[in-house]
This record gives structure tokens, C-alpha cells and sequence, in this order.
């Protein structure tokens, strides 16, 4: 078992980790025409819009209640109904997702009862659906808030909401697919890919691979262009089973077992032979499971993924040389830091130092001693002697001062193209990764060469 240590630290240096409220803004964006409502000050919103945007270089619907000194002291509760009355008016969404702020919530705003009262003074709003959730940032992380607005989600009544789009009819068993933070819209997007390879239908909560993929658009929108629909949500007590990718969202596959008796099964990750094998396996169970017995489809994996399979293990048998006995620090969020500490594992490299966000029962079944919840001068400390360093775009000038290369992963890279459809998961992720960060070991062992020298 891993011991989770928290240094008692007076401030954060270098800080690692990104807010709860910016996190539930990642998630409300992985929703269909939807306007993400912070109910705190301007600076607040500005700062989620600006690491969104620089990550990945798209326009970033955000609104904000625009709190000031005056409303902080008397009272948010006229800022949040005006707020949601303009972006009625000017952005014309289907759902907004209201989320606090560390603002308010010291404040002690009640937003059950802010909620309540707008929809008594506005009967007429009253089947449009508005998702709260409390993230405050001055506790957790970008993992904690993004898994509070999923279950938030998956929590709430859709029952009197209008379709936006026609109801999918159709023999395909439909499973319900939760999407962890650390999985990017090229992730979703590949998952999506896969299970709609064996026959069945996939609602993706929340489907970042339409919204934050990179595309360009006809016409100019204010609010998210893709993601999963208001019918979707809808749908939800269809699906024979829930697929949680990631263990923070076990909680929120709970929520709907307990709405609509749906079995789940948690994948704490989607990286590596036997994690992928495991998923694949479990689809292929689907077609012959009791939940949807009329489907005339004999189990059978898709001959494009065995394929796939095969390439991975060429792949792995490539890169090998370059990852035994290599040391790596990382310091990414709980989920990524599971998926791709056992991944390195697997190829022989150590994990010479952890550093993580916020707490999670999965950190205590990682391939190391200890993990340290803290910040990237944890991470220097720790991470002396490496070899390679695994973190976000903060990690720059420190794996600059241990000479060490960086590989880049979490939020945020500014100084990378390409990560709305960047894919680290499924066989295909998996040879991208390990061709990665191999080339770069490569390199590396390149430069120290005798050959090289010469």
C-alpha cells in the first residue's frame, strides 16, 4: 500500500494543481449548447478562460455573475437571477451549469434556495434546466471540481425538458460511458471509436470530443457547438451498464445506479495491454448479456482493434530498452497520475518520486512507496537525479535546473499544439505514448553517448 503523505507547508510554490471551479467548467463544456455560469467575481471567470483558451487555442464559453464589493455584502442572489436572464436573452442556451466560486462560498451563499426563488419569480423557466454545483477553490482540485459537475449531471431531472434532438431508436444496447478529468476530447473520441466497433451505443458524459476537439464551425455560437444532449441525459435510464473511466467517477455511476438500477464497472484506467484488454473484453460481454437479449450478434473483437493489439505489442517490444530502469517523476492529478504510473511501470522504468493534487483512494495502489499531495517545489525536491519528468507546462524551468527532459501531460500545456485531439488511451494512446516519451529517452541516451560525443 502507497502512504499519502501531506507536508504541512505554510504556502504552495510553484503550484501543481488547478482549481475545482475551473474543472466543472472542463466538464459543463462537454455539454450540447450549454453556457457555464460562474457565481463569483470577474477574475474568477477571466482566469478559467485564459488556461481553457492557452490549452487548447479555442474559443471558451464562459459568463460570470460579475460579483462586486457591494453585492459581495449584501447578497449574490440578484447577480445570479440577472446573470441567468442575460444569457437567456443574448446566448439562447438549452442548459447552463452554475457553479460557485471560493467567492461565495465564504460568503455562504444558499444556492438551493437562490435556485428556488428564481424559479417561483419565474414559473415560465421553470422546465429549463439549470445545474448547480459547489466548487469552491480554495480546497481540491481541477479533479475534484470536474467530478462534482458530472455527478451533478447525472444527478438531476430532465424529465420536463424539452428534446433538442430526435431520440436515438434502435436494437444497439446503449451503455452509459463517465469521462474523467484526465481523458482529453481525442481520448473520448477513441472510446467513442472503439465501443461503436462492437455494435453498440455510447452516450459519453460529458463528450468533450465534439466541443474542445479543434474544428471550425459555419457560422459564429456563443455556447458549446457539441457534446452530449439534453436528449442523451434523457436517455440515461436506458443504458444497460455504466462504464466508469476513471475511479473519481465511481460516485457518480452510484448516483445512477441508485436513479435507475444501472450496473457499472469502474476502469481506473485505459492505458497499457492488459488495462485495454480488460475494457475490450467487458464490451464484448455486452452483446450476449441478459440487458438486450434480442441482439443477434455472436461476442467478437473488432479485427481493426486485434490488429491494434498486435502493433502494441511490436511497439512494446520496441521501446523496452529505452524504459528499463529509467527513474520518472511525475506530478499530475490522482487519475492520470494511477494511468500513467502503472503504464511506466509495466515498461520497467521507477517511479522515483509522485506528487498529486488532492486525495483519492486510488493513490493508494500505486508502484511506489509513498505519493506526496503538494506542488512542483515538492517535485524538484523529490525528483533530482531523474531521468525524465512527467508534468504539466509549470514543470518547464524546473526540469530545466535537474537537466532533465519534460514530457508534457495535465493541465495546462500552453506551449504544445494539437491537445484537443491528443489520444493517450486504448491501444492506439498507449503505442502513442510509449513512442513519445521513448523517442525522448532515446535522445537523451543519445546525447550522453560516446558515439554522440563525437
Amino acid at each position: 500500500m502507497t502512504t499519502i503523505l501531506n507536508p504541512n507547508k505554510s504556502l504552495s510554490v510553484n503550484p501543481l494543481k488547478m482549481s475545482q471551479p475551473l474543472g466543472a467548467a472542463l466538464a459543463f463544456l462537454g455539454l450540447r449548447k450549454m453556457m457555464p455560469l460562474f457565481h463569483g467575481s470577474q477574475g474568477c471567470t477571466a482566469f478559467a478562460k485564459v488556461v481553457l483558451v492557452r490549452h487548447f487555442r479555442e474559443s471558451i464559453p464562459l459568463s460570470t455573475t460579475a460579483m462586486t464589493e457591494v453585492s459581495t455584502i449584501l447578497g449574490g442572489e440578484d447577480n445570479v437571477e440577472q446573470a441567468i436572464l442575460t444569457i437567456l436573452e443574448k446566448y439562447q442556451p438549452q442548459i447552463i451549469g452554475l457553479l460557485t466560486t471560493g467567492l461565495t462560498e465564504t460568503r455562504g451563499d444558499d444556492m438551493k434556495r437562490i435556485l428556488k426563488t428564481f424559479r417561483d419569480k419565474h414559473p415560465e423557466l421553470d422546465s429549463f434546466p439549470v445545474v448547480s454545483v459547489s466548487t469552491p477553490d480554495y480546497k481540491g482540485s481541477l479533479q475534484d471540481g470536474y467530478t462534482a459537475a458530472v455527478e451533478s449531471i447525472v444527478a438531476a431531472d430532465y424529465g420536463n425538458v424539452p428534446d433538442d434532438e430526435p431520440p436515438t431508436v434502435g436494437m444497439k444496447p446503449q451503455v452509459t460511458v463517465l469521462c474523467a478529468s484526465h481523458l482529453s476530447p481525442g481520448d473520448v473520441e477513441e472510446l467513442k471509436t472503439v465501443i461503436e466497433g462492437f455494435g453498440i451505443s455510447p452516450i459519453m458524459v460529458p463528450d468533450l470530443s465534439r466541443s474542445l476537439d479543434g474544428h471550425l464551425e459555419d457560422d459564429y455560437h456563443t455556447v458549446t457547438t457539441g457534446g452530449t444532449s439534453l436528449t442523451q441525459l434523457k436517455q440515461l435510464n436506458r443504458s444497460c451498464l455504466t462504464l466508469a473511466i476513471g475511479e473519481s467517477m465511481r460516485k457518480a455511476a452510484t448516483i445512477l445506479q441508485e436513479r435507475f438500477g444501472t450496473k457499472y464497472k469502474v476502469f481506473p484506467r485505459l492505458a497499457g495491454l492488459d488495462a485495454v484488454d480488460s475494457f475490450l473484453w467487458e464490451l464484448s460481454q455486452i452483446l450476449t448479456s441478459r440487458c438486450d437479449h434480442h441482439f443477434p450478434i455472436v461476442p467478437n473483437v473488432p479485427a481493426h482493434l486485434q490488429r491494434q493489439r498486435r502493433q502494441l505489442q511490436d511497439v512494446i517490444l520496441d521501446t523496452h530498452f529505452y524504459f528499463g530502469g529509467k527513474k520518472v517523476a511525475l506530478a499530475l492529478e490522482p487519475d492520470l497520475l494511477y494511468q500513467t504510473a502503472w503504464l511506466l511501470t509495466e515498461m520497467g522504468a521507477n517511479i522515483q518520486a509522485a506528487v498529486t493534487t488532492t486525495k483519492s483512494p486510488i493513490l493508494e495502489d500505486l508502484p511506489i512507496d509513498s505519493v506526496t499531495i503538494g506542488d512542483l517545489e515538492d517535485l524538484e525536491e523529490l525528483a533530482v537525479g531523474s531521468d525524465l519528468i512527467i508534468t504539466n507546462s509549470h514543470g518547464t524551468s524546473l526540469a530545466k535546473r535537474l537537466k532533465a527532459p519534460l514530457y508534457r501531460m495535465g493541465y495546462p500545456i500552453f506551449d504544445q499544439l494539437g491537445l484537443g485531439q491528443r489520444c493517450l488511451v486504448g491501444y492506439r494512446g498507449t503505442m502513442k505514448f510509449l513512442f513519445d516519451v521513448g523517442n525522448i529517452l532515446l535522445e537523451e541516451e543519445a546525447k550522453h553517448s560516446p558515439v554522440a560525443l563525437h
